[in-house]
């Protein structure tokens, strides 16, 4: 679909791409990763024709269209949430206007055999096609269904974009992609704004996608829940193998101990060779073997050894001084801004060694209860923090708040006392701040340079309380691992606010879900509880269609609906079509027999007898009932049909 060749992409004069090539295929799921920097982002650029490369050719044939989602977009907030999204469907609603216009000029055509009727009835099938692909018969529905997938609930709806955040207003952006249904999709960190429950829903929802996909995240969870292929960047180059992350690593593993072992044994035959070659040069009865080394060492086929980029930071928290065996209790703590209630009645135990996980959908009070925690809010009721806790807090916002006229030393400077002064290289170091590196001003940075840079201020002091707010958005793969291998370590408490299953995975042993602004507690990891979580979820979305295709809509296979879900929805699409076609039939009816009795009022007896006009209103009562039958009855079908979308 898409074909890449001997692409190139320089920054002064830098390379980032050389001579890259690949191809995307239909239904590919493709995950696309590399370490901050490498190019991701640049990556998806040129290939959605946003940006132009240094060289190379990027062939996209006619006719094929391109969705993409950029990290950060420019939002509207002139609209409603509903509004706003109805305006992925501008293709839709071209295409109704072309099929009105073709219908117009087919009816009034009566050269049923020459060419030209038959290329108008070409263009009707062909919009045609496109339209029902579209989705052009359930617009609203497959808004609502999209939506609510990602985790608006129908209230939201009607609310102006712009009384939500910018992580809710990225949600109406990507559900306005999912929703033009284009050929390719580029995502570039799609789940960063999506709570669990979402993302889930969003997996599920790409797994059963027509078109290929291409993703960037840094959430392995969910690149070996969807990919069936990755490509990394890395020092330059592409490296591409037809499986999922985690099974890359694996691979790319062994082929550079291949590569090693090959490329070891070639250098070591080329010493032999180059030290014949030096001991024998000059020496006249040797010429001739001198003369075959030199040849046979003009033919080696070099090997080359794909060096991979193995740079991560080395980190690991302080030792945790010692606290009470209680370190955060609270006995029904609400917290309201105005008139709106977060939280209400609030009851926790946190103990000593603890790591919790706050988890639930975006707005419902994890980020407010770690604020109240910490002491940056307000509230009412009781709030206990334990004997001796002092707190480490990374914000989720914690790498906007740094001073972007400092430098890098100069952040860490300003912060540090004691002894720790004389270690600040060698803690920047830890991040991969080096050399120069350090003497960059913060406004320069990168994403996962300024979250880098963030964590290193929490090496600073010693805490036994560490309340982490997304601390992985921008991290990239290596440094998340480096980062989840400290708390492992960490002999301290952790509360963690996070929708990284994968990153969540193996740390907590308690999980806090956050719901209709409370807080239960589900003993166990993250993994249990999202297999609890899974089935609810489901039942919960289920809600927006009819009871009787609640079956059908079970979670899907890798790649399509199983072959008795289909079988069921077949069999209920079938029964809708019916039920449309006894309703219709009786509609006929009941008009002809108003058109019958409406013939009949030109004579003044018939007018005049009241039982006349009697039935008259009851059959008009009967149709009136009947068309609303038939309304509900195509509203049925559609609901169904979009199961197979």
């Amino acid at each position: 679909m898409i074909s890449v060749n001997n692409l190139t992409v320089e920054f002064s004069a830098v390379p980032l791409f050389n001579d890259v090539s690949f191809l995307i295929n239909p239904r590919d799921r493709i995950g696309l990763t590399g370490k901050n920097g490498a190019g991701k982002s640049t990556m998806l650029k040129i290939l959605y024709g946003k940006q132009t490369p240094t060289s190379g050719i990027v062939s996209v044939p006619k006719g094929v269209s391109v969705g993409y989602l950029p990290q950060h977009v420019t939002v509207s907030d002139t609209r409603t949430v509903f509004k706003e999204t109805l305006e992925a469907f501008t293709e839709i609603q071209a295409l109704e206007k072309d099929i009105a216009k073709l219908n117009e000029q087919i009816a009034s055509r009566t050269d049923y055999e020459s060419d030209d009727y038959m290329n108008l009835i070409n263009q009707m099938t062909e919009k045609s096609e496109r339209f029902e692909l579209l989705g052009g018969g359930s617009i609203e529905a497959n808004v609502e269904s999209t939506l609510v997938g990602l985790g608006f609930n129908r209230t939201d709806f009607s609310r102006a974009t712009g009384e939500f955040s910018g992580g809710w207003r990225m949600r109406i952006e990507l559900a306005k992609v999912l929703l033009q249904k284009p050929e390719v999709l580029l995502l570039d960190e799609p789940t960063n704004h999506l709570d669990i429950e979402s993302i889930q829903w969003f997996e599920d929802m790409l797994k059963t996608y027509e078109g290929a996909v291409v993703v960037v995240s840094h959430d392995k969870a969910f690149l070996d829940n969807l990919t069936n292929r990755t490509l990394e960047i890395s020092l330059g180059k592409i490296y591409d193998y037809k499986v999922n992350y985690s099974k890359y690593v694996e691979l790319r593993n062994d082929l550079l101990e291949q590569q090693r072992a090959s490329y070891e044994n070639q250098q070591k035959k080329i010493e032999e060779i180059e030290q014949f070659i030096e001991r024998f040069r000059y020496q006249a009865t040797k010429a001739i073997q001198v003369q075959s080394r030199i040849k046979m060492l003009e033919k080696i086929d070099r090997i080359e050894f794909d060096e991979i980029d193995r740079s991560a930071m080395k980190f690991r928290f302080p030792p945790a001084p010692h606290s009470g065996q209680i370190v955060v209790e609270t006995k029904q703590l609400s917290k309201s801004f105005g008139e709106k209630t977060v939280l209400n009645g609030i009851d926790i135990v946190i103990e000593k060694g603890r790591k919790v996980a706050f988890v639930g959908k975006n707005g419902e009070g994890k980020t407010t209860l770690s604020k109240v925690i910490i002491g940056e809010h307000d509230y009412t009721g009781e709030l206990k923090i334990g004997h001796n806790v002092k707190i480490g807090y990374y914000a989720q916002n914690q790498s906007e708040m740094l001073n972007d006229n400092k430098t890098v030393f100069q952040t860490i400077d300003d912060v540090a006392v004691g002894d720790v002064r004389t270690r600040i290289r060698d803690i920047l170091a830890c991040f991969l701040f080096r050399g120069e590196e350090i003497e960059k001003k913060v406004s320069v940075l990168s994403g996962g340079e300024r979250a880098r840079l963030s964590l290193a201020k929490l090496l600073l002091e010693p805490a036994n309380l560490l309340v982490l707010d997304e601390p992985t958005n921008h991290l990239d793969m290596r440094s998340k691992d480096i980062l989840k291998e400290a708390l492992q370590n960490f002999d301290g408490t952790v509360i963690l606010v996070s929708h990284d299953r994968d990153f969540l995975d193996g740390v907590v042993d308690t999980v806090y879900e956050f719901k209709n602004k409370n807080a239960k507690q589900h003993l166990g990891g993250v993994k249990e509880f999202l297999e609890r979580k899974k089935l609810e979820t489901l039942n919960e979305l289920n809600n927006v269609k009819k009871e009787s295709v609640k079956a059908a809509e079970q979670k899907p296979s890798e790649n399509k609906l199983n072959y008795e879900e289909r079988k069921e929805i077949d069999k209920l699409i079938r029964k809708a079509k019916k039920n449309i076609e006894l309703c219709e039939e009786k509609i006929m009816g009941i008009e002809l027999d108003l058109e019958e009795m409406e013939s009949m009022m030109g004579d003044s007896e018939v007018v005049s007898n009241p039982e006349f006009h009697k039935k008259y209103d009851e059959i008009k009562k009967s149709l009136d009932v009947e068309m609303n039958n038939w309304e509900n009855l195509s509203a049925e079908l559609d609901e169904v049909q979009s199961l197979k979308d």
